[in-house]
């Protein structure tokens, strides 16, 4: 089904998306409306536009591409599926997100990945092929964020990276490794088998946008982990 969201708000959209039997939809002039595709499952949204905060929020399995730049809060707290931005993101990409996978293209802003949890087989991704701002990871708690500093100088992170982060990985793309991170948080190079374990996501991403995840897999990466005798750890993990 094709839809053009020129005439539309958000609610109409989503109405049209839950109650058609269709499964694909292509979202014509989408501009600025907020929550496209919000909770739903079984769905693909081909997004042409600037969608609107919120994109994807409580997803449930569905898939979501956007040609363009998606603004704040993309995937905030989703529980299954993958959203796709070909182009930019706002801040708090993946704020609280429980599992499922969400690929930029270019940069993202300021708390990507704030609050991101797992739980059994759970498991959130985040994976951003330039550079974000700061707070990266504050109070992850689970799951995996890459940042790739595709054409990027320097550390690809902002300030304050991991700032009570107490569970999760973080993998960072960078000759030179994030400073002023606090103390909570362990930075190392990783190992050649750790850059193993993120090579099924830099495949990913290579298929979504092209490129070459031997290449990116070939540069040396910095390996975010908690402190495990960090405070904050203490107040969520039972000893």
């Amino acid at each position: 089904m094709i839809i053009d969201a020129k005439n539309y708000d958000y609610t109409e959209i989503n109405k049209i998306i839950r109650e058609s039997a269709d499964e694909k939809f292509e979202l014509n002039n989408v501009l600025g409306q907020r929550y496209l595709g919000a909770g739903t499952s079984g769905k693909e949204l081909l997004i042409t536009g600037t969608p609107g905060n919120a994109l994807g929020a409580y997803l449930n399995g569905s898939k979501i591409i956007v040609h363009g730049n998606a603004q704040d809060a993309i995937g905030d707290t989703m529980n299954d599926g993958a959203i796709i931005v070909h182009g930019n993101c706002g801040d708090t990409t993946g704020y609280a997100m429980r599992s499922g996978e969400i690929y930029v293209q270019g940069n993202a802003g300021y708390r990507v990945g704030i609050h991101m949890k797992s739980y059994q087989d759970l498991y959130p991704i985040i994976v951003i092929g330039g550079k974000v701002g700061d707070f990266l990871g504050e109070y992850q708690a689970g799951g995996i964020i890459i940042v790739f500093g595709i054409g990027i100088e320097g550390c690809p992170v902002g300030s304050f990276c991991g700032t009570g982060m107490h569970g999760g990985e973080m993998f960072i793309r960078s000759e030179n490794a994030p400073t002023g991170l606090p103390k909570q948080v362990c930075c190392n190079e990783a190992t050649e088998e750790e850059k193993k374990s993120i090579r099924h996501y830099a495949e990913r991403f290579v298929k979504h946008f092209g490129g070459d995840a031997d290449e990116l897999l070939m540069s040396k990466f910095w390996k975010l982990t908690p402190n495990s005798a960090s405070p904050y750890k203490q107040l969520y993990v039972n000893n």
